[in-house]
């Protein structure tokens, strides 16, 4: 695709002429900001000259010279490598922040304010900006300056200790969950505070943090808690499970239905065990989970995968095969969903997970490769010191 066709394709998307100053690294900030560089932003990610975004390096190269993890996060942008040690430099960021719509950061609090480059002083810069901040628990506060990383959030926030057996071990999610649902928080405080300005001609300040974002995905459990003084775990609910078969497990949602024990019977080719004492109502059910949930284990065992998925569908029961990341990568609805973005980026052919957002006037694609290093950082102050000259003129 040649440069003019990726403007006129740009064009034509929701966040065209937005431009964002992009200070993010490794996950939460990257994720929000390419959602944003998908929809059409301009987004300039400022990097150290040298070392750049953390990611490119975590984990050690599979192919071309960019790190698979950073190309995940980091396509539709281009690259900016300054030395913000350098009063020029600095200067140039600066002069980027002023002719910029969004500047989005998620250092630890107070590193922005120490740069010169903090709310206030961006407000003096470009009183329209929109100023989005990321961190591990706020601003302020008493866990303000502590570290932030989504492990630690999954485990302040009580997410870490939920699991469905009080007998299994506490574990780490193996997904950045805390990242990514922050990076999603964020880009949705961008949009309203975008929306705002429309209106009113006033920029603002978006803040979001991993610790937030963990609390408020527990937003049910929390107003049980809180409202009634109960636990829900729908993890332990006792007609779900996870359950082996003779070549692979299942998982089973036994709910939304009058009487989901009854299918589940119907399904296994065993006795209707809701008219059993021990299991007549959920408080029962319960109470006698393990001895339920044994029988349930011991029908599966005695038959393969696919045909007990069959046998659940039948009664219209919540299943579905557990698979690895292998298969979902390549099941018929990933690639009927368009999921699967690829294309050449840098160099290097690039193939990763695309937007799940699917606009129907506004697809998303691959305009630009992920960015090396500092692949743009002329281009860019060329272009907006040529701004600031004709300005002057």
């Amino acid at each position: 695709m040649s440069v003019a066709d990726n403007v006129a394709k740009t064009a034509d998307l929701p966040l065209s002429g937005v431009r964002v100053v992009d200070l993010t690294q490794v996950m939460m900030g990257p994720v929000c900001t390419q959602m944003l560089a998908d929809y059409g932003a301009d987004v300039i990610k400022v990097e150290r000259k040298g070392a750049g975004d953390l990611s490119r390096s975590t984990f050690e190269p599979v192919a071309g010279a960019d790190n698979p993890i950073f190309c995940s996060l980091n396509r539709n942008k281009r690259s900016v490598a300054l030395d913000l040690r350098d009063a020029q430099q600095l200067a140039d960021l600066k002069a980027l922040i002023a002719d910029a719509d969004v500047v989005v950061s998620n250092f630890r609090a107070g590193v922005m304010d120490r740069m010169g480059v903090g709310y206030e002083d961006c407000r003096r810069l470009n009183p329209r900006i929109i100023y989005a901040v990321g961190t591990g628990f706020g601003e302020t506060g008493p866990y303000a300056h502590k570290g932030g990383q989504d492990v630690l959030a999954q485990a302040m926030s009580g997410v870490m200790a939920r699991r469905a057996d009080e007998s299994l071990p506490i574990s780490v999610y193996p997904t950045a969950l805390a990242d990514y649902s922050a990076g999603m928080h964020m880009t949705q405080g961008i949009l309203l505070a975008l929306l705002h300005r429309e209106r009113t001609g006033e920029g603002q300040k978006v803040n979001v943090s991993l610790y937030n974002s963990m609390l408020a995905m527990q937003m049910q459990e929390a107003a049980m808690i809180m409202m009634a003084d109960s636990e829900v775990n729908w993890a332990a609910m006792p007609l779900s499970g996870v359950f082996d078969t003779q070549d692979g497990a299942l998982v089973l949602v036994g709910a939304f239905k009058a009487n989901p024990l009854r299918d589940i019977c119907t399904a296994l080719q065993i006795e209707d065990l809701s008219v059993d004492a021990r299991f007549c109502n959920l408080n029962q059910q319960f109470a006698h989970k393990t001895e339920l949930q044994r029988i349930f284990r011991e029908r599966f065992a005695s038959n393969t995968r696919d045909f007990w998925l069959a046998r659940l569908e039948e009664q219209d029961l919540l299943c579905a095969p557990v698979r690895d990341l292998r298969e979902a990568l390549v099941d018929p609805q990933t690639l009927h969903n368009r999921l699967i973005l690829e294309g050449e980026g840098e160099g290097q052919p690039v193939r990763f997970i695309g937007s799940p957002i699917e606009l129907s006037l506004a697809p998303v694609g691959l305009r630009r490769g992920p960015p090396r290093l500092g692949q743009h950082t002329e281009e860019v102050l060329q272009q907006l010191r040529g701004k600031v000259a004709t300005e002057a003129v």
